[in-house]
């Protein structure tokens, strides 16, 4: 299977579009005028220190000063085998800060109208598959990796990368993740921590760590993916993802390719067309059937119709086929739309059992490219 990254940035906005074989399989848009602050790390000051509200008020250079409830400043103790890290609220918010004191905080909620940003001081940078936390030493998993034996074989294989400058929590996405993978997101997150580090001694700025605009988040979030190549449209976009990938992620440097055809990068594969068509409510199947996508608060629900599709022998054949092509064009469409929650799959009833059997079969083996975890319910 071919893979590709094509990079589209102007002055308003940057676009990323992961191609398969041909075909649009993700899309990603970040507008530079609204980028969040949650991620962030900032070297920030305590201007005022709150007792009846047990928090304090932390100057980070915003506009509005940042937030620290006491239950944010954190404790690490041993990370038990289903949890992350223990915030241990025992001691009164005059006891772990002062006034005036310098403290590295995190931003884990945006401002929102007169609030100013919430803060945390367990500072924890994703990668793709692992979380760094600088100030353990230890391995956690997340409860989503269910089966015992790939958590302790995740387990032993992560505990090699941790010493005393660290250690990491597994997210979702490892499951199933071999050692090279894994050892390529740690050895990136380390890399990235020695850099804030670094920043922290210079005292140069507030702002120690931005979390990575889209273009450069996309890359790290694909580290370990198979990828032919990543043609950037823009060069001045082109020269800092050289320059990140040089630095931080070395495999992917080598596909970086800067794109300087006549046609707009996203003429190439027909992007902009197909993501118009993400956006509509009657998605068309090959065969001349169609899906029907309606999304709710509640969740989203997929309807599946034969349309023009008769078939070739008889109705029950026309319904496995067209069921079974939808399995396809459903789990694409969870990926371009991004769509998540509760996903109710109105399939074309079937009698043969043999039928539903590998309709389930054909929408697992489909979802299994999604980067997010699926968790596939059967038949109601």
């Amino acid at each position: 299977m071919s893979a590709e990254l094509l990079i589209n940035v102007t002055p308003s906005e940057s676009r990323v579009a992961l191609i398969e074989n041909g075909i649009l399989q993700e899309i990603h848009v970040e507008r530079h005028t609204k980028k969040g602050l949650v991620g962030n790390i900032y070297r920030g000051k305590v201007s005022r220190v709150l007792p009846g509200m047990q928090a304090a008020f932390v100057d980070i250079g915003l506009e509005k000063a940042a937030f620290l409830h006491a239950s944010d400043i954190v404790i690490h103790t041993e990370i038990a085998e289903e949890v992350s890290a223990s915030h241990i609220q025992k001691q009164d918010i005059r006891e772990l800060v002062r006034d005036g004191q310098d403290i590295v905080v995190q931003v884990v909620k945006d401002p929102i109208g007169t609030k100013g940003a919430r803060l945390t001081t367990d500072i924890t940078i994703p990668s793709r598959y692992l979380v760094f936390m600088p100030s353990v030493t230890h391995v956690g998993v997340s409860q989503r990796i269910e089966e015992e034996v790939e958590r302790e074989r995740l387990k032993t294989l992560v505990q090699e990368f941790c010493d005393e400058n660290g250690g990491f929590i597994l997210r979702t996405a490892a499951e199933g993740v071999g050692k090279s993978e894994l050892q390529q997101d740690a050895a990136f997150l380390r890399r990235l921590w020695d850099k804030i580090q670094s920043r922290m001694k210079k005292r140069k700025s507030n702002v120690l760590y931005e979390d990575l605009p889209l273009a450069r988040r996309v890359l790290r979030d694909f580290v370990g993916t198979e990828l032919d190549r990543i043609r950037i449209d823009s060069k001045l976009s082109f020269q800092e993802l050289f320059q990140f990938t040089k630095e931080y992620v070395p495999e992917m440097n080598g596909k970086l390719e800067y794109y300087t055809g006549d046609r707009p990068i996203f003429d190439l594969y027909d992007v902009e067309n197909e993501a118009q068509r993400a956006l509509e409510r009657r998605v068309d199947l090959k065969s001349g059937g169609y899906l029907i996508i309606d999304q709710t608060e509640a969740m989203t629900t997929i309807d599946i119709n034969t349309g023009a599709f008769v078939g070739h022998r008889n109705l029950e054949e026309t319904i496995f086929n067209t069921n079974t092509e939808a399995t396809q064009a459903i789990a694409r469409q969870l990926r371009l739309r991004n769509l998540g929650g509760m996903i109710l799959i109105d399939f074309i009833d079937m009698i043969e059992p043999d039928h539903k059997r590998r309709v389930l079969h054909s929408l697992e083996v489909a979802t299994n490219k999604d980067r997010a975890k699926i968790n596939i319910h059967g038949f109601t």
